[in-house]
Formats: C-alpha cells, sequence, structure tokens
C-alpha cells in the first residue's frame, strides 16, 4: 500500500471539500454550466503549471501538465453538470439554485481531479504528460460528442483515458472493475400523439390520444419480452406520460418519454426499430398521428481489459487487494464517457459511496471522505502511467 500518497492526500481533505461544497451549491444544469466551467478554470489556474484550454465543446476543458521528456500521455476525465431535481436535505451547503442539485456526485468527481492535479503540479513525481478532460453535459449525453466533435482527441493526444463514478450501495472506498462492456447504452426519446380534442361527453366527435397512448404504453412492454433473449439485457421505460387536465376533456395530444437501455449494439438496433413499428401501428389503429422525437444515440460503455486490468493492478498496490473487484456487475445505467473509449483505450471504474440514498434521489449526499481516495487514485494511475 502507499500509505504515505494516502495519508498526503487526506490531509488535503478540507481544501477538496471546499471546492465541492462551492460547487455543490450552485449547480447548473447540463450544457448551460457556464459559472462552473469558470470556477474551475480559476482554481486550475491557481496551480500555476497547466496549460488549460477552454470552451471544448462549449464549456468542456483540458489542462495539461508535461514534465520531463517523457512521450506518453494519459487522459484523466471528471464531469461537472447538475441535475434538474429538488434536493431534499439539511446540507449545510445544500443547493441554492432552486430545482438544481448535483444529485448525482459530479461535484465531487471533479473536487477529485482537482485534487489530484494540484498534487501532482506540486509533486511533478512523473515523466510524461497528464491531461485533465473536464467535461459538461454527461447527464444529457451532449457533453462527451460535444468535446469529440471539437476536435478533443486530435487537438489533446492522449494514449489512454480514465474515468470514475461513485455508487452508493457498494462497499465504501472499493474500486469496481469490470473488462468489456460495463454499462448500457442509453436512448432517450420522445414520442407525441396527436388526436382531435373534444368534450368529455362527446368522444366520439374527438380522436382520443390518451387511450392510444396507454396502449402504446402497454404494447411496448411487448419489446423486451418477445424480441430480446433472456441471456441479453435490455430495458425500455416509459417514465412519464402526459396528456389532458381536466376529467370532462378528451385532450389532443399525449406525450410519452422513453429512456431505452439495452447493453449489446445489435440488440439496441432491433429494440428501437420495434419502438418505431409498434408506435406506428398503435397510432394508427387509433387514428392518431404521431411524432418520434429521438435523443442522441447512445452506445455501450466498453472498457479496454489491458487498461482495466492494469488500474485494477495499480489500484491493489495502491490501497491493498481488499479495496479491489476485478469482476464487478455490469450496470445497466449510462455514462457518455462510452463515446471517448470508443475513441480511445481506457476504463470506466465504480467507487462504493457507502450505504445511502442512490445518485438522483433527492435525498442521495456525495461522501466526502471519498474525496481524498478519489484523488490519491487518480495520482497512482498517473504517477503508475509515466513513470
Amino acid at each position: 500500500m502507499n500509505t504515505e500518497l494516502i495519508a498526503t492526500l487526506k490531509s488535503k481533505k478540507e481544501e477538496l471539500k471546499t471546492w465541492q461544497e462551492t460547487m455543490h451549491k450552485s449547480p447548473e444544469l447540463s450544457m448551460q454550466e457556464e459559472n462552473t466551467a469558470k470556477y474551475i478554470a480559476d482554481v486550475v489556474k491557481s496551480f500555476g503549471d497547466y496549460e488549460l484550454v477552454e470552451g471544448i465543446g462549449k464549456y468542456g476543458m483540458v489542462a495539461s501538465l508535461k514534465v520531463g521528456d517523457g512521450e506518453k500521455v494519459i487522459g484523466i476525465r471528471a464531469d461537472f453538470d447538475g441535475l434538474p431535481i429538488p434536493e431534499n436535505n439539511d446540507l449545510p451547503y445544500k443547493s441554492t439554485n432552486e430545482g438544481r442539485s448535483h444529485l448525482c456526485g459530479h461535484d465531487g468527481h471533479t473536487s477529485m481531479a482537482l485534487g489530484a492535479a494540484k498534487y501532482l503540479a506540486e509533486t511533478k513525481n512523473f515523466n510524461g504528460t497528464v491531461r485533465f478532460f473536464f467535461q459538461p453535459g454527461e447527464e444529457t449525453m451532449q457533453g462527451s460528442p460535444a468535446m469529440i466533435a471539437d476536435g478533443l482527441f486530435e487537438r489533446f493526444r492522449v494514449d489512454a483515458i480514465y474515468a470514475m463514478h461513485n455508487i452508493p450501495g457498494l462497499e465504501f472506498g472499493k474500486f469496481y472493475f469490470r473488462e468489456g462492456q460495463t454499462m448500457s447504452a442509453v436512448d432517450n426519446w420522445e414520442i407525441e400523439l396527436t388526436g382531435k380534442g373534444s368534450h368529455g361527453s362527446m368522444p366520439e366527435l374527438g380522436i382520443d390520444p390518451l387511450v392510444c397512448g396507454s396502449s402504446l404504453v402497454m404494447a411496448l412492454q411487448t419489446i423486451v419480452s418477445r424480441n430480446v433473449s433472456p441471456w441479453k439485457q435490455s430495458v425500455v421505460n416509459v417514465g412519464a406520460f402526459q396528456s389532458g387536465n381536466a376529467g370532462n376533456v378528451v385532450p389532443q395530444t399525449a406525450l410519452l418519454k422513453l429512456s431505452i437501455r439495452n447493453m449489446d449494439n445489435e440488440v439496441r438496433k432491433i429494440v428501437l426499430d420495434k419502438i418505431r413499428t409498434i408506435t406506428k401501428s398503435q397510432a394508427e389503429a387509433f387514428n392518431c398521428t404521431y411524432e418520434i422525437r429521438e435523443g442522441i444515440p447512445g452506445t455501450v460503455l466498453v472498457n479496454t481489459p489491458e487498461n482495466t486490468k492494469w488500474a485494477a493492478d495499480v489500484t491493489a498496490e495502491t490501497f491493498g487487494e481488499d479495496r479491489v473487484e476485478r469482476n464487478a456487475n455490469a450496470m445497466m445505467s449510462s455514462e457518455d464517457f462510452a463515446f471517448m473509449l470508443e475513441k480511445c483505450p481506457g476504463s470506466y471504474v465504480m467507487v462504493g459511496n457507502g450505504d445511502g440514498f442512490m445518485v438522483h434521489h433527492p435525498q442521495y449526499v456525495f461522501n466526502q471522505d471519498l474525496l481524498p481516495i478519489g484523488a490519491a487514485y487518480w495520482v497512482s494511475l498517473v504517477e503508475a502511467y509515466l513513470k
């Protein structure tokens, strides 16, 4: 174990907490993180040694530090967007932006990366280049594609890239690695059905999109159960059904919001095609018209086996083998770091946040004791990669 590194970063915990609490108080939604990006940039600039480039994919940033004559380059990615969820707790640093919150821990992720960045600038115990990729818009799957489209990997070469996410319910401070397919592709779609409004007492004069939508919700549930092998992982979730606002009205429209998740890209194509086909047939059956609004196409997060094994080995050397799970379960949650892994080898690790409410719950709390642990993880990877 690298007890000296762990102890040193634990001694910096209060500074890491200051960064995390500052961001936590003022969360901004995906691709709207102007003030958060400026705050992160100011913190990085205070370290003195980094070459910082801002405005990549709108609010993304890359902070690069080269030491010695080494040619290898490692990338560390941290996200910093918030969620449109009211926070329900009594934290002294509770969100002051009504209806917005850091209930996924992205403020913690960024603070861990900042802690590692400062330590590396002070010690310079490596030979090569480290790049910290600070990314907006993870929650909406927009940030990573936007940075890539802005020439991220052409402008800022890296040989490998790594990222991390806290997970409540997993053992505190333990790192969970998985090679290959690790997180699902997510597709966030909207289906709008349009009928003909009428008075509720005269439904024969209208075309009811609410009834059509109700039938569609049930029909969509047959996709996974009757088209996807039980050995494959797929979810079609209708999370919102919005139509009408009075009992004596046949509404004009109905809106369904879907979250579709698949662990296999071939299965994903089948599932999405079935949604299109079933929507068309259901709309025709009820004499409605329809519009499907497809979000940013998802992709499966696939960890490069070699990079994942190497990261797990380094983590075991730093924290002890008992702090490492080398064959963690895949998760049906999604992550836009998957797009970066399509362009560059690397690995995404889950770290246990301990007992508590799951991310996106109104009472979720990021465990601040995790801050120095995460920072130590990043330092250990950088120093091992750039020996």
